[in-house]
């Protein structure tokens, strides 16, 4: 068993293991799952699609992920059913391969695996139900084309250390930088590795790369159950219209073809508000005293008013309250009138403008 504070600067080689199910919104049924690595010293993440959930199929897979530029020293996993059975400790035993599990019910203990499956495979397969054959294949295509991406172009923050002084955290990061760097930087990885990995890269071609990442997400989007998607354009796009649309990208907002688009945020009332007509009194009252509470006003309506206001009803009066001195502090920043307005519209377009930069970039949070 190993807890997350066990490692102790590992060097390259000891990855965690964990498996995604791409199930949708039902785990019920026969669905595609990805099996995921992540190495504890550099960030390099391994992904390969699965037909099944299977352990023998698990064995196989590590097996084809072990032809790696470095070698494979030990496998931390958690306590799945898939991962803890005799067919993989054989498997590990007879290849000399350290196997360790994490404490049940304590997802810090893989939590590198854990952000690896959000940043990577979520965020370029997304939360639509895969089934069979067809989409495994696709799955495993987009998979083989993202590592290259990912461990070689795709930058990240590590941390570098973590003291705590009562109820507070202070952590300290290393510069960012992929796991390509890093294994070069090791003094742990052979000259051999290095020249490997050199070799691997000067044969890459980060546009193109993008370019077939787009791609085998377009493939896997048609082939997810339920799907209602529509594709932006063809499956075969060429590279240099591709290159073309990376700088106008931004205005479409997300470009993944496997990118589900959230409901519209609700922004009109669905019951009456009882506090309107009462609202320019209310509002006469913050004027005069706008450190008061909403509480204080809603217990000086109770009294002053014979309008009855129920308990219940105080938290919407918080809001009110909220949203006036919201207002109020816009105002007094960006000024008052029809400039604060655009000058509020500005701001919400530099925003929207920022994450979509991000989004096409593909870069995860922590790297920017």
């Amino acid at each position: 068993m190993r807890t997350f504070s066990d490692w102790n600067d590992p060097p390259a080689g000891y990855f965690e293991m964990d498996m995604v199910a791409h199930c949708g919104k039902s785990i019920a049924g026969i669905h595609v799952p990805s099996l995921v690595l992540t190495d504890i010293a550099s960030g390099w993440t391994e992904a390969a699609a699965m037909v099944v959930r299977e352990q023998t199929l698990v064995t196989l897979t590590v097996e084809e992920v072990r032809k790696l530029p470095f070698p494979m020293l030990g496998l931390d996993m958690d306590n799945d059913s898939a991962f803890i059975n005799d067919t993989v400790v054989s498997y590990c035993s007879e290849r000399c391969i350290e196997l360790t599990r994490s404490r049940a019910y304590k997802k810090n203990d893989q939590a590198w695996i854990e952000r690896k499956n959000g940043s990577v495979v979520r965020r370029l397969v997304g939360y639509g139900r895969l089934e069979g054959v067809a989409a495994a294949t696709a799955l495993g295509n987009l998979h083989e084309v993202a590592r290259l991406y990912v461990n070689f172009f795709q930058p990240s923050f590590k941390l570098k250390s973590k003291t705590r002084q009562g109820a507070k955290v202070s952590e300290k990061y290393e510069a960012p930088a992929t796991p390509y760097e890093r294994l070069l930087a090791s003094g742990r990885v052979t000259d051999k590795c290095k020249e490997n990995l050199r070799q691997i890269f000067s044969a890459l071609d980060p546009v193109d790369l993008l370019n077939q990442i787009r791609q085998a997400q377009r493939m896997l989007a048609d082939l997810e159950v339920g799907s209602d998607r529509k594709t932006a354009s063809e499956a075969n796009q060429a590279l240099s219209r591709f290159v073309k649309s990376l700088s106008t990208a931004w205005r479409n907002g997300e470009v993944r073809p496997t990118h589900c688009k959230h409901s519209v945020r609700r922004t009109w009332r669905t019951r009456l508000d009882p506090f309107e007509k009462v609202w320019p009194l209310v509002e006469q009252w913050l004027n005069e005293q706008p450190d008061t509470t909403a509480k204080d006003l809603f217990h000086r309506l109770q009294a002053e008013l014979s309008e009855p206001f129920q308990p219940g009803q105080l938290r919407t009066l918080q809001r009110r309250v909220k949203q006036w001195r919201g207002e109020i502090a816009r105002q007094l920043v960006l000024g008052s009138g029809l400039e604060t307005a655009e000058c509020a519209d500005v701001l919400v377009e530099a925003q929207e403008i920022t994450r979509s930069c991000i989004r096409v970039a593909g870069w995860p949070r922590s790297a920017l």
